[in-house]
């Protein structure tokens, strides 16, 4: 049976290149990086340069990256630390009402601690509102959190705009980039972000290694007690292995990032007409002139998401509805909500994400395969069937 894996944004494939460099820190130079003898060092030396090479993908400094174990750990970190650091600021926070799940769980339990958190409104593209922006950021503000690329639709936000505004309050702005930084150029001096998280497993790294970039002179917390690493603000035994493979993805990144985004632009323009030529009744979510050209969020009207996921799953393809993060709950996307869709369209909604690997053939059985099953569902769909009447 083919094979087809249309679920990159979820998580890519580790690297070839970024597993070889790996590989001499799970045998021969094993000691821990917090050890102060020869085998300490050489492990040491190792996340040195892994720190380097992450510092120089986003235009940062390497003083400022701090390691975490993804990109979940450093939104929390994000939020929680400067909120809690600049109380005598205020106790308000910005963010949308479209960030991942790390950021809206964290920004709820805030809520129920006594700090104040106003939830920005997306237009029916995912684009925050920067005129609602404008209106909510006050001298108390102390944070504004907006991801970079929406995980579900692929929108990319205005993040420069918006770091106007929050810097002309006097805030700081921290920016989840975790799904933009394989698919965007990302430089936080020149977008002048306060605090920006990272991860490595969406850019062919290994998974359970994240990084927080803090800029120096940021108000923030410690976050996790029990040791000195990280200059005495994340304790913890150090991933080297993992920390070695995301600078090396790090540095591929960078290297690769002009043709990875004119193949993933080629590759889902293909999929994007050939779907909308093939199968009637359908729309694409997000704003299709502001996107990563990876992930392409398609409504198939009168169908269940679920039930075509499975199906697709059982010819080979592998595709979601949204955030891995999310897929093991049943409520609906929160992100398409805010959009303005309705409860129907939003239950048939998938989302494909490519990467340079993917092909023009397995587009061609991905959609053929979806001609089959889509027109299937709907012959069997109570909503179509109500609509119908």
């Amino acid at each position: 049976m083919k094979r087809v894996y249309f679920d990159n944004a979820a998580t890519t494939m580790l690297n070839g290149e970024v597993l070889n460099e790996m590989m001499p820190y799970f045998t021969s130079i094993y000691g821990n990086s917090s050890s102060l003898h020869g085998f300490g060092r050489e492990a040491t030396a190792g996340v040195d340069k892994a720190r380097d090479l992450i510092a120089n993908c986003i235009g940062a400094s390497s003083g400022e990256i701090y390691f975490t174990s993804g990109g979940t750990e450093a939104n929390n970190w994000a939020l929680r630390g400067v909120a809690y650091a600049n109380l005598s600021k205020g106790k308000h926070i910005i963010t949308s009402q479209i960030e991942h799940h790390s950021i809206i769980d964290t920004c709820k339990q805030l809520e129920k601690e006594g700090f104040e958190v106003t939830y920005l409104p997306v237009d029916s593209t995912g684009l925050v509102s920067i005129s609602e922006l404008l209106h909510a950021v006050k001298p108390e503000t102390t944070i504004v959190s907006i991801m970079a690329v929406n995980n579900e639709v692929g929108t990319i936000q205005n993040i420069r705009a918006i770091s106007e505004i929050v810097k002309f309050y006097g805030a700081y702005f921290h920016v989840d980039a975790v799904q933009g930084l394989g698919v965007m150029p990302l430089n936080v001096k020149e977008m002048d972000i306060d605090l920006m998280s990272i991860s490595a497993h969406k850019i062919h790294g290994p998974k359970g290694a994240g990084a927080l970039y803090i800029r120096d002179g940021v108000k923030i917390t410690q976050f996790m007690a029990g040791g000195e690493q990280e200059k005495g603000l994340r304790g913890g035994t150090l991933n080297v292995p993992a920390i070695v493979g995301f600078g090396k993805a790090c540095e591929l990144n960078s290297r690769n990032l002009s043709f990875k985004d004119k193949k993933l632009f080629e590759l889902s323009s293909y999929f994007m007409s050939k779907v909308d030529y093939e199968i009637p009744g359908i729309r694409f979510n997000g704003n299709l002139h502001q996107k990563a050209n990876g992930i392409v969020s398609v409504t198939f009207e009168g169908i269940e998401g679920e039930n075509l996921i499975m199906l697709l799953d059982m010819k080979g393809i592998a595709v979601s509805t949204g955030s891995a993060c999310a897929s093991g709950a049943l409520e609906k996307s929160h992100v398409l909500s805010a959009m303005g869709m309705t409860d129907d369209l939003i239950r048939g909604t998938i989302r494909f994400s490519f990467d340079i690997n993917n092909t023009r053939d397995e587009i061609d059985y991905v959609v053929r395969v979806l001609c089959e099953e889509v027109e299937r569902l709907r012959k069997a769909s109570p909503i179509r069937k109500k609509k119908e009447k």
